[in-house]
């Protein structure tokens, strides 16, 4: 899975350069973040602006990053959601779950 980390003052974005975020990659992004939660890092921005397609697994996989931030004290926030996955996250409720924000720097802003 492509992804290109960038370690902010009080976060972490992780932006996924895929196109699809689904069963074919969604435990490496769950293994990822659970690197990341293990090394101590608790807030995390998803940054989801080159995802076009995600299914269950993809949204799973969030959830997973969400719990275990949660039981770490810390967060997980999601940006750049494109019109079909924001309809994924509306669908499934999801968007009643996770705090999203238009970018990077409206998301840091919160922590």
């Amino acid at each position: 899975m492509n992804v290109t980390l960038q370690e902010f003052d009080k976060a972490i974005s992780v932006s996924i350069e895929e196109e699809r975020l689904d069963a074919h990659n969604s435990n490496e992004l769950k293994a990822q973040l659970l690197n990341l939660f293990e090394e101590g890092k608790i807030n995390i921005i998803i940054d989801l602006k080159s995802v076009r397609f995600i299914d269950s697994s993809g949204l799973g996989a969030l959830v997973s990053g969400f719990k275990n931030a949660s039981s770490r004290n810390g967060g997980v926030k999601l940006c750049g959601l494109q019109p079909q996955v924001k309809s994924m996250f509306e669908l499934t409720r999801l968007h009643r779950v996770f705090e999203i924000f238009p970018g990077i720097d409206e998301a840091l802003a919160t922590f």
